[in-house]
């Protein structure tokens, strides 16, 4: 079997999902699109069971944080075709204050930890997940220390101070 191109694999996608399929790029030739989180399961399951695309291998499923958007966070999945020697990277964008999203568990195993991982670190419920919980922090830790909320560096420190280096 050939390798499909960017162009064939987003022509089935728009086929069945028209509408839902939004910023569409290929940033290093990575087909890339954004999706919602009502369409992301069926949108997914399309990927995987369809004979022509095949996308059997959750590569990654991670989060995001832009503050300065207004959907600031976002859950990105990475797919594997490994039929067709190719890969799709999809984005889904929520508000900080509404941060549910189906889990992909009931289409990819795999998916279990690294949900785990983006709930832990970003604060995202995955809904129907079967064991969300903290894995990598203290179960009683309070805030998600991937977001952008806090500064990089404690502005009361003054061996930071540019006389200390010349400048």
């Amino acid at each position: 079997m050939g390798k499909i191109t960017n162009e064939e694999l987003l022509n089935s996608i728009k086929a069945k999902f028209e509408s839902d399929v939004t910023e569409v790029t290929e940033p290093y030739g990575l087909l890339t699109f954004e999706t919602s989180r009502e369409k992301i399961t069926d949108l997914l399951t399309f990927l995987k069971t369809d004979p022509a695309l095949q996308f059997i291998y959750l590569t990654d499923l991670t989060g995001i944080h832009y503050p300065e958007q207004e959907k600031q966070i976002g859950v990105i999945y990475h797919l594997h075709s490994l039929i067709n020697g190719v890969r799709v990277r999809i984005k889904v964008f929520m508000d900080e204050n509404d941060l549910h999203i189906p889990t992909a568990t009931t289409i990819w195993d795999g998916a279990n930890w690294m949900e785990r991982e983006t709930y832990d670190f970003f604060g995202v419920i995955f809904d129907g997940h079967p064991d969300l919980r903290r894995i990598l922090n203290v179960d009683d830790m309070t805030v998600f220390p991937m977001r952008k909320e806090y500064p990089l560096e404690d502005p009361n420190r003054v061996d930071k101070r540019d006389y200390f280096f010349g400048r």
